[in-house]
């Protein structure tokens, strides 16, 4: 039987919880709301404040930093055209609650889930519609017919060449990154026993 904090619980149910609308949401409508990802960014840091003055100030600080490296890298991948303004509010918010160390985690499970979901999907339209086809669904590298205007490209038009949701691939990398934590997160529980020296509630760090 797992013997965890109230803080732990917290944790691994808001943010279970949480990835697990946003994968839904994006699946099904290709959008993260605001009404989501707001409040849970907010709630993240009250969160970590209540953390802060039980356990040490070193839980806002790894907030900080978590939010620093998940937002600001998917910040800049939406900046240059390479991810969704969705995404990066959910990344945002759930590296406040993750902290620096599991918000890593996430990111490079994520990842390696996107590559490999990726690969699989390309390959899969290549050998049912070919080469040809494939690049124009999905590089939109197809010809413009002459006299045709050119317009601008819509949201709607990247939506249509988006090979997954990349909510889904955070959710599974985010449950798979606390169910690795729990022993630790059961070590840390007030209620096993004395703590060991420097170890930390919530983030899932242990510092020396």
């Amino acid at each position: 039987m797992l013997n965890l904090s109230a803080s732990s619980i917290v944790l691994i149910v808001a943010v279970s919880l949480f990835t697990a609308a946003a994968a839904f949401l994006d699946l099904r409508t290709k959008r993260i709301p605001n009404k989501l990802t707001l409040p849970m960014f907010f709630a993240g840091w009250v969160y970590q404040i209540i953390v802060s003055f039980m356990y040490g100030w070193e839980h806002l600080g790894s907030a900080a930093l978590g939010f620093l490296v998940g937002f600001g890298l998917l910040f800049v991948l939406w900046f240059i055209g390479g991810g969704g303004g969705g995404d990066v509010k959910l990344m945002g918010a759930l590296s406040v609650w993750l902290g620096l160390k599991m918000t890593l985690s996430v990111l490079f499970i994520s990842t390696l889930l996107v590559l490999l979901a990726t690969c699989g999907v390309v390959v899969w339209n290549i050998t049912k519609f070919g080469m040809r086809r494939t690049r124009e669904k999905y590089l939109a590298t197809g010809k413009t017919p002459v006299g045709t205007v050119v317009r601008s490209e819509t949201r709607d038009d990247k939506q249509k060449r988006r090979v997954m949701a990349y909510a889904g691939p955070v959710a599974v990398a985010t449950w798979l990154v606390l169910i690795w934590n729990i022993p630790q997160f059961e070590q840390q529980s007030p209620s096993a026993g004395p703590a060991k020296t420097g170890a930390v509630q919530t983030t899932g760090e242990a510092r020396p």
